[in-house]
């Protein structure tokens, strides 16, 4: 499975609602969670919502559809409000979008197994591969990037909430940098060999797993 594509107009033309996609899970998840923790904001600034268009970034968009990896615009929130550790609430708000990238990830992958099965080799087979495994990889991009520690993405401030108080605030240290580390990052070869290896490596485990599931109920898979 591979997880770099060409620039191709079809490639990108899929990456399209794969985006869309894993942007609306990545925001409304970290809107749902602040809202269960009793954060009125999100709400309040219409971010409670799978409507991709309420949460897309200019430039983290162009990215995400270029690289398979970006950002959305941040979905603000108000941890004063949070019942309980206020600093746990951030750190699983933050956590929230990755896992759900992640977890999209999985049943995209797991749908385009079944579906290989039963269509491969008809008119619909490369049409249904290519949607898959830019939906597969735009939100396995998306989950790894955003777990990276570097401000404004949710790494920062789940590594912030993992941290002791003594050693977080040093770390807040790092934000008003955290842009131009971004930038950097992005047009250099730093990311690709962090992310490409990372992004192959988990969707090779979650191949694993969906073969030990699927394999006694319709024996041979076809391999993606």
């Amino acid at each position: 499975m591979n997880s770099l594509f060409g620039f191709d107009p079809a490639t990108i033309i899929a990456n399209v609602p794969a985006l869309l996609i894993g942007f609306a899970f990545h925001e409304y998840a970290h809107a749902w969670v602040a809202d269960r923790l009793g954060d009125p904001t999100p709400g309040s600034q219409g971010r409670l919502t799978m409507n991709p268009l309420a949460h897309l970034d200019v430039f983290g968009t162009l990215m995400a559809l270029l690289y398979q990896f970006g950002w959305a615009k941040p979905v603000m929130i108000n941890p004063r409000y949070f019942k309980g550790n206020k600093q746990r609430g951030r750190m699983l708000v933050a956590l929230a979008g990755p896992i759900s990238n992640l977890l999209v990830a999985f049943l995209a992958l797991f749908a385009w197994y079944i579906s290989m099965h039963w269509l491969h080799g008809t008119d619909w087979s490369s049409v249904i591969e290519r949607v898959f495994s830019s939906i597969v990889f735009m939100n396995l991009g998306l989950g790894i990037f955003n777990l990276l520690p570097i401000p404004p993405l949710d790494g920062f401030s789940i590594l912030a909430g993992i941290l002791p108080e003594r050693f977080a605030r040093y770390l807040y240290l790092l934000e008003q940098y955290g842009m131009i580390i971004l930038v950097i990052l992005l047009f250099t070869d730093i990311l690709n060999v962090v992310l490409y290896p990372a992004m192959n490596g988990i969707a090779s485990v979650y191949q694993t797993i969906i073969s030990l599931i699927l394999t006694p109920f319709l024996g041979h898979l076809w391999l993606i």
